[in-house]
Formats: structure tokens, sequence, C-alpha cells
């Protein structure tokens, strides 16, 4: 069934969100903040490792030494178009719509959607982080290529990463959390739908640039999340198509 992949990924981080609300209040703030960093660190290693592992296929391809050329120009070029779109500017308005139909909720009275731990965290900033986290990288568009054209064990797999990422973070960051299941439907939805007219375009020159750009965002957000530095890694979310669309291009 095209698209039982996506529903998978949306449950399972709905669910984890949940577990994550329900037993978050039982952990003490340092225990939430040194889980964080771990959340962070291991984050900065997957991507790593997964651009790493995309520059490694592409420099054995018919790209060769134009490998790096083409995460560095992906990378600078996309971060200029997404700063001219102000993608990062709009995701935080929308975050800030869903915050103040929070406050009105039944079930959030007003001070809990902006103060879900201790320290207070914004619904926007659990919907913008948990977004980011669970829609960048190769496994997100090739998963839903593969659910798209009837297969969705690629999508199975980020679902059980995605919950239980999503369980650790919303015992820091809250309910918001759980409101990265709009972009999922949106994106991973739409490109499953789209699937039949993309899937000749995706060869491996292309797997690999997605692996390698998709990579260094998400370590940009591992940054964020061990509290090292924030980048706009909203922003930077074309150098992803451009990536995929030079490397398809030169081969």
């Amino acid at each position: 069934m095209p698209g039982l992949g996506v529903i998978v990924n949306v449950v399972a981080v709905l669910a984890g969100t949940a577990i994550g609300l329900v037993f978050g209040s039982l952990i003490a703030e340092r225990f939430r903040l040194i889980a964080f960093s771990g959340i962070g660190l291991a984050t900065m290693v997957i991507g790593a490792s997964m651009s790493l592992g995309g520059m490694a296929d592409l420099s054995v391809s018919e790209l060769g030494s134009w490998s790096a050329l083409v995460l560095v120009g992906s990378l600078v070029v996309g971060a200029l178009v997404g700063e001219a779109l102000r993608i990062e500017y709009w995701l935080e308005r929308f975050g800030q719509v869903l915050q103040q139909a929070a406050y009105k909720a039944p079930v959030l009275a007003p001070g809990k959607a902006d103060q879900p731990g201790e320290k207070g965290h914004t619904l926007v900033e659990g919907f913008v982080t948990a977004s980011l986290l669970f829609c960048v990288g190769a496994m997100t568009i090739l998963g839903s290529i593969q659910d798209g054209l009837g297969d969705p064990s690629l999508l199975y797999l980020k679902s059980l990463l995605d919950g239980i990422a999503s369980i650790a973070l919303a015992t820091t960051l809250g309910a918001g959390v759980g409101l990265s299941v709009i972009p999922i439907i949106i994106i991973q939805g739409g490109i499953a739908a789209g699937a039949h007219s993309v899937e000749a375009f995706i060869t491996p020159e292309v797997i690999g640039s997605i692996q390698a750009v998709g990579g260094a965002l998400i370590f940009a957000i591992g940054l964020d999340l061990a509290g090292i530095k924030r980048l706009p890694v909203g922003n930077m979310l074309p150098a992803i198509l451009i990536g995929a669309f030079v490397a398809g291009m030169l081969t």
C-alpha cells in the first residue's frame, strides 16, 4: 500500500511524543540536560558518518574529485536561496501560529504551551527542531520514494528511529515535537505521491549527493541540540535539492 510508511512514521512520532510528555515530568532538569547533550552528540556522529559516506560514494563515481565542490557549492548556494526565501522565518512563523492555537486548546492551558519543562521551551522550538531533524536527510527522501513505489521498509526503519528520538526530544522540548508530523505528512507524503515521476532521476550519484548534503545538515542540527552552535539549518534545506540536481546533471 503506497503511503503506509508515511502513516507509520506519523504514528511513531506521535506515540514517542506522548511517552516523552508523560515521563518527562518525572525526570529532573539536570538529567534532561545531560540526555539532550547525548542526543546532540549522537546526532552529530550520525550526520557526519552519513555525509562522509555520501562523499565517499561520490568520489568513486563519475564526479570523482568534483564531489567536494558539489557539497560546498550546494550548501552555499542552497543557503543563499533559503535565506532569500526566508524558509526558517516562515517555519518559525508557522510554529507560532500553532502555539497560539495551543493556548486556546483545552488540553493545553495558558503557560503550558511555552513552558513544558522546568526551564521553559516554546512550542515553536520543539516544532522547528523536530521538523528539521525528522525531515532532513537521505532516509526521508529515499524512503518516501520507495514508499510511493510500494516498499515502505526504509520508512519503517526511519519510524523506529524517529519514535525513539521524539521520546527524548519531548521530555525537554514538550508538545511541539509532536507537531512535526505536519511537515512529515506534507514532505514525505508529497514525495511518496510523486515517486513514479522522479524514480528515473534517482541515480547512485544523486543518492550520494543527498547523503553528503543531508548528513551535513543533520550534523548542524546536532550542534544545536548539544548547545554548541545554532546554524540556520532551515534556510539551508534547498541545498539538498540543489545537490541532487547538480549530481544528476553532471552524470
